[in-house]
Order: structure tokens, then C-alpha cells, then sequence
């Protein structure tokens, strides 16, 4: 007879494969769109500037800033969510969870950036790392807090469901302690 604890294994266990699925096709299709050779009739100059695109595509208009701008925010935005997935962790420092997977996201579009430049000869544009930077921590701000506090209180409600498998459980880590301690020869202190 299984426990309760593999069954919450097995679920991590396929919460992890299906985010590390997911990412994997995720950048695939990144480094696809990215590194592909383009024509375009008219590409803002790239820029070392720090925001200096971003003004540039604002004076094109409403339709083009929006469409250069939120493009930049959404091509690595899954990250946001596709890497905490991969984590597999739902009882996590919501900050410490926010920098890494934010910091992965900047390293990645910085990584993409310097291949991009690379492979065509034009200077490193350093508002899209910005923007792809800022979508992945939107992205992670709006889904992945909200769906950790969600399965965090339905574990909480099924282990109130069951509260035999709590005491059990309990009951095999005091035995454990038990043995541990008779082991080493030193009794557990009150």
C-alpha cells in the first residue's frame, strides 16, 4: 500500500517533467524566433543606451510602440511561470523564488542578446534585455504567487480531510527519531 507522501511525490515528480517540457519548448521556439535571419523594411537602430529604443519606438506611434514594446515583454514571459514550475516547489520564500527565477530570466535574454549580435554584426540592444527582463518578472509577479498560496491551501484542506495520515506520519518520524537516537547511543532531549 502506497502512502500519501509518494502520491505527493509522483505529482511533483510530473509537475517538474511537464515545466521542464514546457521550458524546453519554450526556448526552442525563442532561439528560433531570435537567431533566424530577418528582412524587415524598418528596424529601430539599436542602442547601448539604456532606454533609448524604448523612445524611439514611442515616437513611431501608439500601434508600433505597442507592438515592438509588448513584443519584447511577452517573448520570455513564460519563463516566469515555466521556470518555478521546473523548480517543482510549492512552499518557497516568495522573494528568494522572485530573484532567481528574474535573474535566470535577465541571463538568458542577455544570452540571447550577445548570440543575436554575434551572429548579425548589430550592437547588443540593451532595452529588449530590459523589457524581456521586466516581462518574465511580471509574468512571475501574476501567476505564480496566486497558484502557490492555491495548492498550498488545497494540501492543507486534504490533510484536514485525512487526519490519520498526518498522525501516521507523525508517528513513523517519532519511531525514526527513535531508532536514530538508539543508534548513536544518545536519548532525545524533551
Amino acid at each position: 500500500m502506497q502512502g500519501h507522501g509518494s502520491g505527493r511525490r509522483r505529482a511533483a515528480f510530473r509537475f517538474r517533467a511537464a515545466g521542464f517540457v514546457l521550458l524546453v519548448a519554450h526556448l526552442s521556439y525563442v532561439g528560433w524566433l531570435t537567431l533566424r535571419p530577418l528582412t524587415a523594411p524598418w528596424v529601430t537602430a539599436v542602442s547601448l543606451e539604456p532606454l533609448a529604443t524604448i523612445r524611439a519606438d514611442l515616437a513611431l506611434g501608439p500601434w508600433e510602440a505597442t507592438r515592438s514594446i509588448g513584443g519584447a515583454l511577452l517573448l520570455l514571459a513564460p519563463l516566469g511561470v515555466l521556470l518555478p514550475l521546473a523548480g517543482g516547489r510549492v512552499t518557497v520564500y516568495p522573494l528568494a523564488s522572485f530573484v532567481r527565477t528574474v535573474f535566470a530570466g535577465a541571463m538568458l535574454s542577455l544570452t540571447i542578446a550577445l548570440v543575436h549580435s554575434e551572429l548579425t554584426g548589430q550592437i547588443m540592444n540593451v532595452d529588449t534585455v530590459l523589457l524581456n527582463t521586466a516581462g518574465v518578472a511580471l509574468a512571475h509577479l501574476a501567476v505564480v504567487p496566486p497558484v502557490r498560496a492555491w495548492l498550498r491551501r488545497r494540501a492543507d484542506r486534504k490533510q484536514a480531510a485525512h487526519p490519520r495520515r498526518q498522525g501516521r506520519e507523525g508517528e513513523r518520524e517519532e519511531g525514526v527519531q527513535a531508532v536514530a537516537s538508539t543508534i548513536a547511543g544518545v536519548g532525545i532531549a524533551p
